[in-house]
């Protein structure tokens, strides 16, 4: 089944285009609380809080966070009883769903299941014996809780690393697959599967090779990226290749920042290869010799501005005329740079209006707010024509 560009309006002139097409990968759908992974359900972006998850207010206040900036799911760890009891009173003040990560101790699954967690990041066969496994099972059955396998380059089981000698694509499948066998063996179907590793080459053919030999739903990740910048190249890098050739249903950046820029840099590895799209995306050029005004700091002050917009749509900046009026003409709302320090605007790629230096960005943030307003309110009214068919 072809997707493409999902969530572009009807009339975006890029919907239209084959060559943009992404084919996503056949796979189960589950579920994580309410929101779907797999099958046909649009691409999730996860993160994970960095706070003592006992510090209930300080886990709330960096969930909340992360809600406000669009996370669909959001991960705590829970290394210990104080944690996994924690969840119940952090659940019951946010709203997205929560993934318990559980690592050895199978009590601890137990009482995040209880807890409320919508879903335990779990090794099944790290857990201990096999009743262990059930109980952790049935804790997830009867309290509607899903499951990721997440399989770690860093951490494969010790029989792996003496077969294989080092941690590879084949022992990191085999691995996850194991780990799976052991949930179906228990009738448990409703899991999805991560392979991550800190080198992309490895990750990302561990991912294919895994694609290939199940159907479960993919958790996207290059585990410990690094910095922000770093972080931010390495796993775009990774997850890029394997989004543009249709594997992965929920995706994961993780670097050493604050988790909110996860979950940014998330959603705009999904826009800029047209599979989601939230808020504003600002087409901007790097500026030189020709620019007509300051682009650089217009664009650092729009894209503060614009954080609030979470309706999608297309803004572009450019300093000059070359390039300016072409895009202009694929955005929503467009600016070029012009003469004695007056500027042209386009709205929805048509020549609109002049504008003057000296109030780009509050002239522009009003006409995207606008613009928001207009798209929701006919959302509004679509969604009110078809409840009442």
């Amino acid at each position: 089944m072809a997707f493409t560009l999902c969530e572009l309006r009807e009339n975006d002139p890029m919907s239209i285009r084959p060559y943009r097409d992404i084919h996503r990968r056949q796979c189960r759908k589950i579920h994580v609380g309410k929101v779907p992974v797999g099958g046909d359900a649009p691409i999730t972006v996860q993160s994970m809080t960095n706070t003592v998850t006992s510090d209930v207010a300080a886990t709330v206040a960096q969930v909340r966070a992360l809600e406000e900036a669009g996370a669909d799911i959001v991960r705590i760890s829970c290394p210990d009883q104080q944690s996994a009891l924690a969840l119940k009173h952090i659940i019951k003040q946010v709203t997205v769903p929560i993934v318990a990560d559980i690592h050895f101790h199978y009590k601890r699954a137990i009482e995040a299941a209880e807890s409320g967690a919508a879903c335990l990041r779990i090794n099944p066969g790290n857990i201990g014996s096999a009743e262990r496994v059930r109980e952790v099972i049935k804790a997830a059955k009867d309290h509607g809780c899903s499951m990721r396998i997440g399989v770690n380059a860093g951490s494969l089981e010790r029989d792996l690393l003496e077969r294989y000698g080092e941690p590879c694509p084949e022992a990191m499948v085999e691995s996850a697959l194991n780990h799976a066998k052991i949930l179906e063996d228990n009738d448990f179907f409703e899991f999805k599967i991560s392979c991550k590793a800190s080198d992309v080459f490895l990750a990302v053919a561990a991912y294919q090779q895994l694609a290939e030999a199940c159907d479960y739903p993919l958790h996207l990740g290059i585990t410990e990226a690094g910095a922000l910048r770093s972080g931010t190249v390495k796993s775009s890098i990774g997850l890029g290749m394997l989004l543009w050739s249709g594997i992965g249903d929920t995706i994961r950046v993780s670097l050493s920042a604050d988790p909110v820029e996860e979950v940014k840099v998330g959603f705009e590895m999904l826009k800029s290869l047209g599979l989601r799209r939230r808020g504003v995306t600002v087409i901007s050029c790097p500026s030189c010799a020709r620019q007509q005004f300051e682009v650089i700091k217009t664009v650092e002050r729009l894209e503060e501005r614009l954080q609030h917009i979470t309706t999608p749509l297309t803004v572009s900046v450019i300093g000059c005329v070359v390039n300016g009026p072409g895009e202009a003409r694929e955005t929503d709302i467009g600016l070029t740079g012009g003469g004695n320090g007056t500027h042209q605007v386009y709205l929805s790629g048509v020549t609109d209006h002049r504008l003057k230096d000296t109030d780009i960005v509050d002239h522009l943030v009003d006409l995207v707010e606008k613009k928001a307003a207009e798209i929701e309110a006919t959302r509004r009214r679509e969604a009110e024509l078809a409840a009442a068919q």
